[in-house]
């Protein structure tokens, strides 16, 4: 052989799945020559069970021969007439593209709230007036003041965070003359950075401690 007559991958036929090699697709191009539809099952059988041998563990699993016939028709371009088992996979249905999924398009005022603020807002409209509903619109006030302090790193007053919830509810939760005073900016605050300490100085003991133990090793 000279090296005129070596053959390129990409002077050879597209293999459709490159999984199973090309000499399986050579062997599917030879069923689909075949004259008569009896021969092409038995060759269309050997080529099923010759794929299942490339996977033995499933190849006695029913959605798994399934699959194998799918492949297949696939690989033959959907021009291979015999007879399967199960549904035949149509072109139109390989080459569809599903509908785009509808994310939710929320473009909030105040965003430093999030979008999980109006949801609870949302359900607290629903709710019957009472103590309970009173309960939850505090908790939902004191977590917008919270939000706008991790945002502003300042101060609010709360006649602001009401005025907040009295426009994102659709003037439904009304708190501006309310007398009950909000969380403490400072109480707030105060919970965050407690919390980034504990985690600080957690790592700092566990970091001592394994420095400890380095300098009691005897080395040699």
């Amino acid at each position: 052989m000279t090296i005129d007559d070596l053959e390129y991958n990409t002077e050879r036929e597209h293999l459709i799945i490159p999984e199973y090699g090309r000499h399986m697709q050579k062997m599917i191009n030879y069923a689909k020559t075949r004259d008569t539809k009896e021969e092409r099952n038995r060759v269309a059988k050997a080529i099923i069970s010759v794929m299942g041998n490339m996977q033995p563990h499933l190849r006695d699993v029913p959605d798994f021969q399934h699959k194998l016939w799918d492949q297949l028709f696939i690989m033959a371009n959907f021009e291979l007439d015999v007879d399967s088992p199960y549904e035949k996979p149509t072109k139109e249905l390989l080459e569809s593209h599903p509908d785009p999924l509808q994310y939710p398009q929320n473009f909030p005022k105040y965003r430093f709230y999030g979008n999980n603020i109006k949801t609870m807002i949302d359900v607290a409209n629903t709710w019957e007036d009472g103590e309970l509903k009173e309960a939850l619109t505090y908790t939902i006030a004191n977590h917008m003041k919270k939000c706008f302090l991790n945002w502003n790193k300042d101060t609010v007053e709360d006649d602001v965070i009401y005025g907040h919830l009295f426009e994102l509810s659709g003037g439904k939760i009304n708190l501006k003359n309310s007398e009950e005073d909000l969380s403490d900016a400072n109480s707030l605050l105060r919970a965050k950075t407690k919390f980034s300490s504990n985690s600080n100085k957690k790592g700092g003991q566990h970091k001592k401690s394994a420095t400890n133990n380095n300098r009691q090793r005897k080395r040699f």
